[in-house]
């Protein structure tokens, strides 16, 4: 079984930064992580993705050039760092491990079936 504990999230203006954390703690770790976010009343949304080397990362459209996914597997943590934040950013982020060592391509890891443990989740709200 993994743990994946999310931490980081705060209120930031509009055009400021921020750093989310992903650690795991558990059995077999690294996996290909995740991280999906949940605006009020909308649905889940992929934002991006590591594989389990580091070697390969995913973006959602509306996020990428902004956010990028980093892992320190000394650490046992994946991280989020989001730049040149907007009002539409705002929302619960999650992550989430994949445990099948699979490396897949964007439409296999923005899909939430495709990962096995997930986080509680992050609130991140951004000011405008």
């Amino acid at each position: 079984q993994v743990q994946l504990v999310e931490s980081g999230g705060g209120l930031v203006e509009a055009g400021g930064s921020l750093k989310l954390s992903c650690e795991a703690s558990g059995r077999s770790y690294p996996y290909s992580t995740g991280w999906f976010r949940q605006a009020p009343g909308k649905g889940r949304e992929f934002v991006g993705a590591i594989s389990s080397s580091g070697n390969t990362k995913y973006y959602a459209e509306s996020v990428k050039a902004r956010f990028t996914i980093s892992r320190d597997d000394a650490k046992n943590t994946v991280y989020l760092e989001m730049n040149s934040l907007k009002s539409e950013d705002t929302a619960v982020y999650s992550c989430a491990a994949d445990k099948s060592r699979l490396v897949g391509d964007i439409d296999y890891y923005s899909r939430p079936a495709s990962y096995d443990y997930w986080g509680q989740g992050t609130q991140v709200t951004v000011s405008s």
